[in-house]
């Protein structure tokens, strides 16, 4: 028997890291270095290469004071508010109407589940033809007689992000589903009877008591959908390519645009260390209460 200390003992306890090691040390490089690397160009004075000096906040001044950005951090908000809110509904809607043990359930887990599967770039160029006025909805409704519909607000400024959520609600709401759906079939059924014997109906049971159960859903939920929305790049670039003008511009959008096309090399690192610093002060606070409950539980 081969004990801890032995050849083959040590072997197979550095093996898994062994095997791993390459993967993690890609990781540092790809990822910690990388980010360090952002950080270091957006206290530089870089614009077409990276340059390594320093200047202090003088490119997050410069970017905050680019109304194209400001722009970018509204529609950010007005994106994040709409797409949080309209998945979380619709998810919640299906997963508690599935959780009936309706027939066919699997069948419909497998539609909602399947927009999932697709790339925001495939999700983007297919909702860019639906909502095109020459190809799509408006040009369907008018074919079949309803000559007054106007559906055109993939080409109006004002109403262009609102295409966007359209777009993003649909990929995502399976998801959020599947993750409320998840934490329903974890719940003692026996509540729901005692609750009926008590003389409470479905639609109170639900609302009163199931649901709030299902805080740590909400939260999971919450935290990877609002990172969906900030890196929504891809997304955004398929379907309306930040406009018209910049009336759908992001800041992952403009950090591409800043650093690759207008030589602003700072001011683009500048935008997409302010996007990690957003990104960080959602995950933390995430990370933070799950560790605490796990103490708690020990």
């Amino acid at each position: 028997m081969h004990g801890k200390h032995s050849p083959g003992g040590r072997f197979e306890r550095w093996l898994p890291r062994l095997v791993l090691s390459p993967s993690l040390f890609a990781i540092f490089i790809g990822v910690y270095v990388f980010i360090a690397w952002t950080g270091w160009i957006s206290l530089s004075s870089s614009k077409m290469v990276p340059q390594y000096d320093f200047v202090g906040l003088e490119q997050y001044l410069r970017l905050w004071a680019t109304p194209r950005w400001e722009t970018a951090v509204v529609n950010l908000f007005v994106f994040t508010a709409l797409f949080l809110a309209v998945t979380i509904a619709l998810g919640l809607l299906i997963a508690i109407l599935l959780d009936q043990q309706i027939r066919g359930e699997g069948f419909l887990r497998a539609v909602y589940l399947y927009p999932m599967a697709l790339s925001f770039i495939v999700s983007g160029t297919a909702w860019k033809w639906v909502l095109n006025p020459d190809l799509g909805v408006q040009k369907v409704v008018n074919d079949l007689g309803w000559s007054g519909f106007v559906f055109d607000w993939i080409t109006r400024p004002e109403y262009a992000i609102y295409c966007v959520v359209i777009a993003a609600v649909w990929q995502s709401t399976g998801f959020a589903m599947a993750i409320f759906l998840a934490g329903l079939r974890g719940i003692d059924t026996s509540i729901i009877k005692a609750a009926q014997i008590e003389g409470a109906s479905l639609p109170r049971i639900y609302a009163s008591i199931i649901v709030p159960m299902l805080r740590p859903a909400f939260l999971s939920v919450v935290v990877l959908l609002s990172y969906i929305s900030i890196k929504s790049f891809d997304l955004v670039l398929a379907l309306t390519g930040a406009g018209p003008g910049d009336a759908t511009e992001m800041p992952s959008t403009f950090m591409f645009s800043a650093t690759f096309r207008r030589n602003q090399m700072g001011v683009g690192a500048a935008s997409a260390m302010m996007m990690l610093m957003t990104v960080a002060a959602i995950i933390i606070p995430y990370l933070y209460s799950e560790l605490r409950e796990v103490r708690h539980e020990h």
